[in-house]
């Protein structure tokens, strides 16, 4: 088994199968030369549904919007590797967008996303330390709780 794998396991995870996209006319990933981008994914459960619903500062609770970065970032690793082959061909991740929904006076999307950014570091180290932009939404696809983009750089 890869090494990314691996460490996932070691921490108690493994990847989601693979998920269609909800709705619209768009695929999970695009690569172009080294870099991959990541459509915005969200806290899908391998048999459907949400892990929460609802707004941050609201229903849903920092724990739980962190659980559901974490289960985002575990989706998006599938939809890499689903370009990639193998995510230990990961240089480097470059950037997320963590779309948080939640109430106007919700000041924590930061901790939010940090589920998600977390569990990158555990797995890559350094290679896993990222340009991160964690901004709340009024709103967002099925009530989901956080829509996170991801920017990678892969080996040619």
């Amino acid at each position: 088994m890869p090494e990314i794998e691996n460490k996932l396991n070691e921490l108690g995870y493994e990847l989601p199968p693979p998920r269609q996209p909800g709705a619209g006319n768009i695929i999970p990933a695009v690569r172009t030369g080294n870099l991959v981008y990541l459509s915005g994914t969200g806290p899908g459960l391998p048999g459907g549904g949400l892990l929460h619903t609802g707004k941050l500062g609201g229903e849903v609770t920092v724990e739980q919007g962190y659980d559901c970065a974490r289960q985002t970032m575990l989706n998006l690793l599938t939809n890499l590797k689903g370009e990639i082959g193998d995510l230990d061909k990961l240089k480097r991740i470059v950037k997320l967008l963590a779309m948080v929904n939640s109430t106007p006076d919700f000041g924590d999307t930061p901790r939010v996303a940090n589920g998600a950014s977390d569990l990158l570091i555990n797995l890559y180290g350094d290679r896993g330390r990222h340009a991160r932009s964690a901004v709340g939404m009024a709103t967002l696809p099925g009530g989901m709780p956080i829509e996170i983009e991801m920017i990678v750089e892969v080996e040619d």
